[in-house]
């Protein structure tokens, strides 16, 4: 009897021990975590917005967006161009020998290829807007972020993000918004 009454205060104080532990083992992840979540500055800031305060930029914008449409005009002169060929192949059909017919299809088909590495070459993803883009507006977005980096070094930020990307942000504080401060510092 003595033998269980020794049993039963040992397995009672082990398991006082083990709650012990564990209720020890989670206010300190709680508290890891509460000081690591106080320790880390965040923000966010609206690049688009930013971008489109710069003079510079919306100039560059507007050179890309003609250079755009013009080339769009020529590429849409070309197909023109292909469908007047067609329709002329269509009513003088019946009358071409079969070597002709062949001739004329095989004209039709490489006028259409050329339009169409035309447009590649123009509106590829290494086509000549990209090449312009790249010459244009790589310089601003660069200054842009130079900005945001020193921003976030000179005042302890350890996270910035970009409000108007594709960060998945469903909710944002607009006390964390830093985007004006970013525009006032590239004045």
């Amino acid at each position: 009897m003595e033998n269980t009454f020794y049993q039963t205060k040992f397995k009672a104080r082990h398991m006082i021990n083990a709650s012990m532990k564990k209720i020890l083992v989670a206010l300190s992840m709680a508290l890891f975590v509460a000081v690591s979540a106080n320790a880390q500055r965040i923000a966010y800031v609206d690049v688009n917005t930013i971008l489109e305060s710069i003079p510079e930029y919306q100039a560059a914008q507007q050179e890309l967006d003609k250079l755009a449409s013009t080339w769009r005009q020529e590429i849409a002169q070309e197909y023109d161009k292909i469908k007047g060929l067609y329709n002329r192949y269509q009513a003088e059909q019946v009358l071409l020998s079969d070597d002709a017919r062949k001739q004329r299809e095989d004209e039709i088909m490489e006028k259409e290829k050329q339009v169409r590495d035309l447009q590649k070459d123009k509106f590829g993803p290494e086509g000549e807007l990209f090449k312009r883009r790249q010459e244009l507006v790589r310089p601003i977005q660069d200054r842009v972020y130079a900005a945001i980096e020193e921003y976030a070094n000179e005042r302890g930020y350890d996270f910035i993000f970009d409000k108007s990307g594709s960060t998945g942000m469903i909710f944002t504080n607009p006390q964390y918004d830093k985007t004006s401060d970013i525009m006032d510092k590239l004045k």
